[in-house]
Order: structure tokens, then sequence, then C-alpha cells
């Protein structure tokens, strides 16, 4: 789907160690600058907008939706802190991705491990936690999957059975479960708590400004998500195993550079801030891009041809 650049191509782990030995090491600094600024200025355009609909301001209603935007890419730095790159000081990358995990109802510690082990498994049937959800594979799968719908319900499963006790992941370590059971009953506990504030003030502002917009913006994602490995080959390169979008500079600032995917995964102890520059060195190797969302969208339901079990095919020549 979209850019492919040609078939003189290394694999990751080859192009990597290309690089100049402090090229390498520079790629890898960390800043607490760096993400504290991103941070900053995603939560003011929350601040912004939230204050928008608070206040009724003209076409309040609209801006429910860019709200909404703004809340669920907060996913994105929850991402980066599970790999404790967006800030230097590691207390608040776990600060941070507990309150991003906390307004997206997904815990971050059991988030972490979850996603470390797609990272080490990235498109491993029976091995990949990503790949126990099905990719849609006709209109009604993708309308179903663009909806939110089955994330919700998975997450919710998830929060209430790990604060049981019993969930019991593969990917969780033993020793750690205590840790994600107790977590999931704090987020539970937090959750009573803003509940019971609410009706205490009579407000309805924790449906407009936080449970309202998150249901409306996380379509958004899913269709940003859904471009990462779909239909991505199942090897061990992750230059053909996981997708780089190319978009413009809003959706790559909103995003926390993690359009760049195929260099994130590729070398994922590079933060967030320095994966343009790590894309510029890899680029002739991606095996998979795309030309934007919209186009990746276009081409992935172009593939149903009106008959479910008919998903496109990634090019890997």
């Amino acid at each position: 789907m979209g850019k492919y650049q040609g078939t003189n191509t290394l694999d990751h782990e080859t192009a990597l160690a290309s690089l100049d030995p402090k090229e390498r090491r520079a790629l890898v600094e960390l800043s607490d600058a760096e993400g504290l600024r991103r941070l900053l200025g995603h939560f003011a355009a929350i601040a912004i907008s939230g204050a928008w609909i608070f206040l009724a301001g003209p076409f309040w209603l609209g801006v429910l939706v860019l709200h909404g935007i703004l809340l669920v890419f907060l996913f994105t730095p929850l991402h980066e802190t599970s790999h404790r790159t967006p800030f230097k000081t590691n207390w608040i990358n776990s600060v941070v991705g507990h309150i991003c995990g906390f307004l997206l109802f997904l815990p971050a510690n059991w988030f972490r491990y979850f996603h470390l082990a797609h990272h080490r498994h990235t498109q491993v049937p029976g091995k990949d936690p990503e790949l126990e959800s099905p990719k849609p594979v006709g209109w009604a799968d993708y309308a179903l999957h663009i909806s939110g719908l089955p994330v919700w319900v998975s997450q919710a499963k998830a929060l209430f059975s790990n604060a049981t006790g019993r969930r019991g992941d593969h990917f969780v370590p033993r020793n750690r479960r205590p840790l994600v059971t107790n977590e999931a009953r704090a987020y539970l506990a937090g959750y009573v708590g803003v509940a019971a504030i609410s009706l205490w003030l009579q407000t309805h502002a924790l449906l407009h400004l936080w449970l309202i917009p998150i249901l409306l913006g996380q379509p958004f994602l899913r269709l940003f998500l859904l471009a990462e490995h779909s239909q991505c080959a199942f090897v061990a390169n992750m230059f053909e195993n996981t997708r780089t979008t190319y978009t413009n500079r809003i959706i790559r600032t909103l995003a926390w550079n993690m359009p760049y995917h195929a260099e994130h995964h590729s070398y994922p102890g590079v933060p967030f801030h320095k994966l343009p520059k790590l894309n510029r060195l890899v680029a002739p190797h991606l095996r998979a891009a795309a030309d934007g969302y919209a186009s990746f969208n276009r081409e992935y339901v172009a593939g149903f041809h009106g008959q479910p079990g008919q998903a496109p095919k990634e090019r890997v020549d």
C-alpha cells in the first residue's frame, strides 16, 4: 500500500548496524525538555477545547469531536512512556503514563507488559497479543472496528478481570501480577471517586469533557492505528512487518511522531523527537509505507471488493 522504496533494501538489523556508533548513541539520547514541551502542548490544546465546551462557546457540540480526538490521542504518550523514552527522568514517565492511562481506561503497567510483548513478537501469530484481535476483513468488520466498540469492551474486560486478580495474561510476568491487580483496583477506585464527585456537584462536566468526547474520538484513533501493521508481512524484518505512514505535521505532532512506526519498531529506544531523523537514515530500506491515513484506508477497504474475507494483501517485493 502506498510508497515502496524498491527491492535493494537492507533488513532493520543490518541497516541499524550500518549506522555510525556516534549517530546511534545520539539517536537514543533522552530529554525531559522535549517531552515536557510536547506534553504541555498536548494538554494545552485539551484545556482550550475543554474550556470552549464548558463555556458553551459557538459550535461547542462540534468541538466535542476535536476534544475527543485530543483526548484519545493521549494513547500515543501512554505508548511512549511504556518504553520509558519520552522523558529522561523515569518518574515523569511513570506519572505521565498513569495520567494518560487513567483517562483512557487503560492501566499503564498492564499496557506496558502487553505492548512490550507486541514488540518482542511483532506479527508472530500466537505470541503477538495484538494479533488476538483480528483486523477487519469486510465492510461490517471495518465499521465495527472503527466504531471503537470492540476496544472499549476489551479494555473493560481486562480492567475488571485484572482487578479480581484472575486474569493471568501470558505477557504479564508472574511476579508482576500483584502490581497489575492493585493498579486495576486503584483505577476503578478512582473512577468511582470521580463519578461520586460528579453526582455530588450535580454537574454534566464529566460527560461533556471526558466520556462523550472519548467515545467520539475513538474512531479517529482506530483509523490511525489500523495502518501500523494491517496487511504487513509476517516476517522478522521490522521494515516489512510494520508500516510507516507519511502524513502532515499536525498529525505527527498529535501522535508524538508515531506515524514513523517502522522506525520505532526497529529501534524502540529512540525517543519520539528523534524519529524523524531516524526516518531520514533508513527510509530507503522501508518495505511498507503509506501516503497518508486517508490513502491507506481507501486502499484497505478497496480490497474488500464487497466480499468478506478478502482483505488487501501487502506487497513485499
